[in-house]
């Protein structure tokens, strides 16, 4: 009625609710757009600041492994250079010698390894440098939505109590790992080659990524001028051991780098339904080798190179080549991603420090899949029953299981994921110069 109040319908939404529903809809925007990454993780990592802080003031330290890291690096203080010499509470010293010149530092600044709560401290730094290095990748990717971060980071205990709360040289590793990869997305590959040596040096898990950065440098290089850069690698590893090496070069290399070590079957996070006899069993470590670089040289010949490129191609200087193999960021990060997740999937013994190897991984392996139709639901609930079966101890026949289960899901998203698109050579002309790749 003209003039009149006009009545709501009954079945109209009143005013309030229509301001709460637009509300929700900008979250809901917000989450799942990628052009807000910044701001999401930005928030989140102010987040992690106070997390880091009260889980370092409310929850108890665990001892495991730092005293006896401070033991090893004291018996080096002290003058011992024989690897055979060196040990700790725990057994002896297994890692390269990168990590002794790291915890030494870390022996001085704790005032030689007593002040574990600033040692607590340091590590906390550590894992707030590793979620901004990883955080920067994802936002230059741009493959993975802004809610997915929360379980990158604030999600996960385990991940907490590995970097917090057991002070496990695994997080060290992995920091300059990142960091290394940040400088390859930048261009500086020798540079990040020279940081990706001393990750290396600090833990030989960072080897898992060596086959996808092999097949990277190719893809830039081409052979000869790949070379170059593995020998600053392994300059690297010779300069950092040249004092072990010079004492017993025979032990540095087989304790430093023991690629048959034993592991105890007590502390398996992966392997929990099998036999111990069979756990322990050389033909099936064998096996698993095996499996691994049969994986690895399928994934370098059918998924990393592009269609119509042969892999033999980026043996040839990139201006030979019939296709262009121009390194883009995504690749590069899906290329190593995927090649250390390749490792997990077959090792013959995961522990639980062993998380961190893979755990910032997770998601971009999750959204880079081929499998269109998995639901964001369903990828949630997978990053969700891996952190269920890391959380879970000790470990049982169906958290390996589990575990097993959600490997083989994202390898075979991996597998079904689209190939790279090829690039014309004649297009090389257009490109800009990229003097710094270098």
């Amino acid at each position: 009625m003209a003039g009149g109040v006009r009545k709501k319908s009954p079945g109209s939404p009143s005013p309030l609710w229509g301001k709460l529903h637009t509300l929700w809809q900008d979250k809901h925007l917000v989450l799942f757009k990628t052009e807000y990454t910044l701001l999401v993780v930005s928030v989140l990592w102010f987040l992690e600041v106070g997390i880091n802080v009260w889980v370092i003031q409310k929850v108890a330290y665990t001892e495991i492994d730092w005293k006896a890291y401070m033991d090893e690096v004291e018996g080096v203080i002290n003058g011992t250079y024989d690897y055979t010499q060196l040990k700790g509470d725990t057994g002896p010293l297994v890692y390269p010698a990168g990590f002794v010149y790291i915890f030494t530092a870390l022996y001085y600044i704790t005032s030689r390894g007593v002040n574990v709560r600033l040692g607590q401290y340091i590590f906390a730094a550590f894992y707030l440098i590793t979620l901004l290095l990883v955080f920067r990748m994802y936002y230059r990717t741009k493959k993975v939505p802004p809610y997915v971060f929360f379980f990158v980071c604030c999600a996960s205990y385990r991940i907490h109590s590995i970097f917090v709360l057991r002070l496990f040289n695994d997080p060290v590793a992995m920091m300059l790992l990142f960091g290394a990869m940040n400088l390859f997305m930048d261009g500086y590959w020798t540079l990040g080659c020279g940081l990706y040596s001393l990750a290396v040096s600090v833990k030989m898990n960072v080897l898992l990524f060596a086959p996808g950065l092999l097949f990277l440098l190719l893809s830039e290089f081409g052979l000869i001028r790949t070379i170059p850069k593995l020998s600053l690698c392994a300059g690297i590893q010779l300069l950092l051991g040249l004092p072990f090496l010079l004492e017993n070069p025979i032990a540095y290399m087989s304790r430093a780098f023991d690629l048959g070590r034993q592991f105890m079957f007590k502390w398996t996070v992966n392997w929990r339904f099998l036999p111990e006899w069979l756990f322990l069993n050389r033909y099936f470590h064998l096996l698993l080798l095996s499996a691994h670089l049969l994986t690895l040289l399928l994934f370098a010949f059918r998924r990393w190179k592009r269609p119509g490129e042969s892999v033999f191609e980026l043996l040839k200087e990139p201006g030979k080549r019939k296709i262009r193999t121009l390194t883009d960021n995504p690749q590069i990060v899906l290329v190593l991603f995927t090649s250390n997740f390749i490792g997990m999937c077959f090792s013959r013994s995961l522990h639980y420090q062993f998380y961190v190897w893979y755990f910032h991984t997770l998601p971009y392996l999750l959204w880079s899949g081929g499998v269109k139709k998995l639901a964001h639901l369903l990828r949630v609930l997978i990053l969700g029953l891996i952190e269920l079966s890391w959380n879970t101890y000790p470990s049982t026949t169906s958290s390996s299981v589990v575990l097993h289960v959600c490997h083989f899901i994202i390898l075979l998203c991996l597998w079904l994921a689209p190939p790279l698109p090829s690039v014309p050579t004649e297009t090389q002309e257009q490109t800009p110069n990229k003097d710094k790749r270098h």
